[in-house]
């Protein structure tokens, strides 16, 4: 392993070695019986992309779960908790940003990078108020995922090389991406006002309203409402997600998404996984995986999966998007540290036009703090 590849995982592993005597220094109580929590991660990355001509790789950010850091404000009131949420990237190279012909500069904070500024009241009665940047009602509502491999292995598959583009068998690059010939449609975070109900044998009712407030010169209003679910229920663990979102843009044009996923893990570390969407004016796609965590490793649990993803008319009318991925994630629970490898194979086909199939190798290691 080369210099350039070895420091961030030299780094990685320096902060994993200090971060259990450094946790309980990032609590601090306050007289009125509030507290200040300090937290992050950083999740380095090696990615190699083949186009089924070439091969492209580098030192990037894990996008499915990118290095950040936040701060949390939590007070105690008489019927719940009052708090204010302030959360950020780092603004390193994002795995879902790099292709070929271009490398993202290695650090390049912007106002975009800022993930939330939210104020939060939480009521034991009435449910929790969200304003500020923040999750909308979708957000998660495609992803809920009990495997334990989310890091290198999930529904949101352009997370780890979206800007990739697909060749044609002749060889030739195309604009055809990644990102466009697969996803889950689920939400994001916007400045939006947010109401969840109080949660009844797991379930949990979600509305939102939002606008892009972060990236210039983008006028994008959403409004969703979703439905999550959250339960232990014998040996299943359970969690699941609906989701209805209406966005609307600047120049007159609408995205209207239906999502859904649900995740089911058994005691014994079996697991299962499905999802699906539709966008009304692009598409619609199925999802599968099937995961198994095992405690081989005194340091922690060892996750394993296979899934599947299938979606149709994604960059056209006509098109099929599949892919196939695997992927392994040791947890290290001692040190915060969570170790991870994945393989993921694309293949897209249009109506009269035919592209090489392509894949993908991600390894790295997260430290949460």
């Amino acid at each position: 392993m080369s210099a350039p590849i070895k420091a961030p995982f030299i780094a990685a592993a320096l902060l994993a070695a200090t971060s259990t005597s450094a946790l309980a220094e990032y609590r601090w109580e306050t007289s009125g019986g509030g507290s200040f929590q300090f937290y992050g991660q950083f999740d380095p990355a090696y990615l190699s992309f083949d186009d089924g001509v070439s091969t492209k790789d580098g030192i990037v950010d894990n996008t499915n779960s990118n290095s950040r850091v936040g701060i949390w404000f939590r007070q105690p009131t008489d019927n719940g908790e009052f708090a204010i949420n302030l959360e950020s990237s780092f603004g390193l190279r994002p795995s879902a940003g790099m292709t070929q012909g271009f490398t993202p500069d290695a650090a390049n904070w912007r106002r975009t990078n800022i993930r939330k500024v939210e104020a939060i009241w939480k009521s034991d009665q009435y449910g929790t108020f969200f304003l500020g940047q923040g999750s909308m009602s979708s957000d998660s509502a495609a992803n809920k995922d009990l495997s334990g491999t989310t890091l290198v292995l999930y529904n949101s598959i352009p997370d780890t090389a979206g800007a990739f583009r697909f060749r044609t068998t002749a060889g030739a690059l195309t604009t055809k991406t990644i990102a466009q010939a697969f996803g889950s449609f689920d939400g994001g975070r916007k400045g939006r006002i947010r109401y969840d109900t109080p949660a009844y044998k797991g379930f949990k009712l979600s509305v939102s309203y939002g606008e892009e407030v972060l990236a210039k010169n983008v006028n994008q209003e959403v409004t969703d409402v979703g439905i999550h679910y959250a339960r232990q229920i014998g040996a299943y663990k359970l969690a699941g997600g609906l989701a209805y979102s209406h966005n609307e843009f600047g120049n007159g044009t609408k995205r209207r998404d239906t999502i859904g996923s649900f995740s089911a893990l058994h005691d014994s570390g079996w697991n299962v996984t499905v999802a699906a969407g539709d966008r009304r004016e692009t598409g619609h796609y199925v999802y599968g995986k099937i995961g198994y965590q095992a405690d081989w490793l005194a340091a922690g649990k060892t996750a394993l999966a296979i899934d599947y993803y299938s979606g149709q008319d994604k960059t056209s009318a006509g098109s099929e998007s599949d892919s196939v991925g695997i992927g392994v994630v040791q947890n290290f629970d001692r040190a915060r540290v969570q170790a991870y490898l994945g393989y993921r194979q694309y293949s897209l086909n249009e109506t009269g036009v035919t592209y090489r199939d392509a894949s993908s190798v991600m390894f790295g290691a997260r430290w949460q703090f």
